[in-house]
């Protein structure tokens, strides 16, 4: 009787608590204490506390802007607002939030590599920061820095204690920055986005599965799966050995993408090494809610790539402040020699194109062929593909030029 009531208090705590894995997921949806660092500048910065780290507290640096900082608005407005994820190599980018405060948005940008890039420079004419300066490799390690970015952190550190694993910061550092731009006046709490580019579409990924208070989430490039098929990252969890099914249990997002209720955008490119294909539809395959992808011929990896695609802003305008939605195609149909799509929602279309793929080999190296599809009555269709190829979808351009993609059809 004992055990059975210990047992049932354990469940209550378990639910009462919101942990999902490692995550706490109570405690981080409050604020965490900050410091404002700069608030001289259109993009500000700032310190904010995170995780414990080595046994020790931790703080993380971020850039924020808004129509506010850059005086554009006036005091008591009030914006939806964004988080930005970076990637592999990044840093907190002040000329990303910078970019979103113009569209109309409350932005934050965070570090999760422990460190701080240099202070941004801004045109005296335009008050934008020039170039793309947070690429730059000076950064400074703050004192109480959370773990580096790298390889060790990121896979070799699961089995001991979790405050020590990259992806468990990565994500508990965004949320918290995500509790933080909550909280601040100026920002909409209940109309806000997350996007994040490579390593920061993989935390994207994992932060839409655990925080449900988003309105919309655009991995770019970022997936699951990365335990299998061409993922670069398989060698890594593969050295793991008998922990290789704990790193995949907790940190890899085809653990989490099932609970994933926020509607969202994947982004990728046809020939992404890091996040191959057959790996970025899987991903999108476990998520049971709403869900759209835009996918592009040779699309270019890096962080001005990641953060261009208009769609982006188009997808989270359109669940963050009622903006005209993107295009929302059905399923490919194949019909005798052709194949065909309904599609529902946006702006009227200008453009469709069948986009295909006869090569074998690594997906990384394959050469595209893309074909005109002809338009009618709500209803897209192009010559079916033919027999010998192993990938293909369609893409559907609207008046805006905004793009989206039906699901990549992949043969056996």
């Amino acid at each position: 009787m004992k055990f059975l009531t210990a047992l049932l208090l354990s469940c209550v705590t378990l639910v009462s608590a919101e942990q999902v894995g490692p995550w706490n997921l109570d405690a981080l949806k409050k604020a965490p204490s900050m410091k404002w660092l700069n608030q001289a500048t259109p993009v500000h910065s700032l310190l904010y506390t995170g995780e414990m780290y080595q046994d020790k507290p931790t703080e993380v640096f971020a850039f924020y802007a808004s129509p506010i900082t850059l005086g554009t608005a006036q005091s008591g407005t009030k914006f939806p607002g964004v988080v930005l994820i970076h990637g592999g190599g990044g840093t907190a980018f002040a000329e990303w939030a910078y970019l979103w405060a113009k569209r109309g948005y409350a932005a934050i940008a965070m570090d999760l590599s422990g460190s701080r890039p240099p202070d941004p420079v801004f045109d005296a004419q335009t008050g934008a920061p020039k170039g793309h300066q947070s690429e730059a490799k000076e950064r400074t390690r703050l004192p109480n820095g959370g773990p580096p970015h790298g390889a060790p952190e990121k896979f070799d550190s699961i089995g001991g204690s979790i405050s020590d694993d990259w992806p468990f910061h990565a994500a508990a550092s965004v949320i918290r920055a995500h509790s933080l731009l909550r909280s601040f006046p100026e920002v909409q709490a209940e109309n806000t986005a997350v996007t994040g580019i490579s390593w920061g579409g993989y935390t994207t990924c994992l932060v839409a599965s655990l925080d449900d208070r988003f309105k919309a989430a655009v991995p770019v490039y970022g997936c699951g799966f990365l335990y299998e098929g061409e993922s670069v990252q398989k060698p890594s969890i593969d050295r793991l050995g008998d922990r290789r099914a704990d790193w995949v249990r907790e940190y890899d997002p085809s653990s989490l993408l099932p609970r994933c209720r926020v509607p969202i955008l994947f982004v990728n490119g046809t020939n992404d090494i890091h996040y191959p294909l057959d790996s970025y539809m899987k991903s999108y395959n476990v998520v049971p809610g709403e869900k759209q992808m835009r996918i592009q011929v040779n699309m270019a990896h890096g962080h001005p790539p990641g953060w261009a695609p208009q769609e982006i802003g188009l997808f989270i305008d359109s669940k963050c402040r009622a903006g005209l939605p993107l295009t929302v195609p059905g399923s490919p149909i194949v019909e005798g020699g052709q194949v065909k799509v309904s599609y529902t929602g946006g702006a009227p279309l200008k453009e469709a194109k069948l986009h295909y793929t006869t090569d074998s080999g690594v997906r990384a190296k394959r050469t595209w062929k893309s074909v005109d599809a002809v338009i009618r009555d709500g209803t897209v269709s192009a010559p079916k593909p033919p027999a010998e190829a192993n990938t293909w979808f369609l893409t559907l351009t609207d008046e805006r030029g905004a793009m989206v993609s039906t699901t990549v059809q992949l043969q056996p």
